[in-house]
C-alpha cells in the first residue's frame, strides 16, 4: 500500500553516505531492469570506489539534501557553486549546480521526490542570491533524461561528451 505521506526535505551530511550510496545501488538496478545501462553500467555503486568517494565528497563538501516520506531516504541532491571536474566549465557569473540526484523507484516511485528535490533546489538558490541553477545529465538517444530536467524548468544549453568519449552528456540551466 502507498503512503500517502508528504515528502520532507532536511539537509543532509556525512552521516547520510550509506543512505545515498543505497539510493544509487538502486538507481542502477532499475535502470538495469528497463535494460539502460549506458548511463551508469550494471556494477552497483557500492562496489566501484570512483562512485563512493564521489559520494563522500559532495556530502562533505556540498549542501547535501535529503527527500524523506514516512521518516525513510526517499531521494537525495547536493548543491555545490559549480560543476565538478574539468570537463565542463564553470559559469562566468555565481551559480548552484546540481549533483548527485537519486529518487527511490521501489517503495516511493512516481511520488515526485526528484521534482521535489529540485524545487527545493531553485528555492535554496534564490534564497541564497544566486540567479542561475544548473546541472548535467546522461544525454541518451531518446533523451528521456534530458527531458525530465526540461520539465522541471530547465532548459539544455550544451552538450559534451564524458572522458573516455563515450559518454553523452547534456549540461541544463534555469534561471530563478
Amino acid at each position: 500500500m502507498r503512503t500517502t505521506e508528504p515528502i520532507e526535505i532536511r539537509r543532509g551530511g556525512a552521516d547520510d553516505i550509506p543512505a545515498v550510496i543505497a539510493l544509487f545501488d538502486g538507481a542502477v538496478e532499475w535502470l538495469v531492469a528497463r535494460g539502460r545501462t549506458g548511463q551508469w553500467g550494471t556494477k552497483p555503486w557500492s562496489a566501484n570506489p570512483k562512485a563512493v568517494a564521489m559520494v563522500e565528497k559532495y556530502l562533505t563538501t556540498g549542501q547535501p539534501w535529503m527527500a524523506e516520506i514516512g521518516g525513510e531516504v526517499a531521494g537525495t541532491l547536493t548543491l555545490t557553486d559549480g560543476p565538478g571536474g574539468d570537463i565542463i566549465p564553470r559559469a562566468a557569473e555565481p551559480e548552484r549546480y546540481v549533483h548527485l540526484l537519486a529518487a527511490d523507484h521501489g517503495r516511493h516511485g512516481g511520488r515526485g521526490v526528484g521534482r521535489a528535490l529540485l524545487a527545493h533546489a531553485v528555492e535554496e538558490t534564490r534564497r541564497q542570491g544566486v540567479g542561475l541553477l544548473r546541472v548535467d545529465c546522461y544525454r541518451s538517444e531518446d533523451r528521456a533524461l534530458v527531458s525530465y530536467y526540461e520539465s522541471n524548468g530547465f532548459t539544455a544549453t550544451e552538450p559534451f561528451t564524458g572522458p573516455d568519449g563515450s559518454w553523452p552528456g547534456q549540461v541544463l540551466a534555469q534561471r530563478v
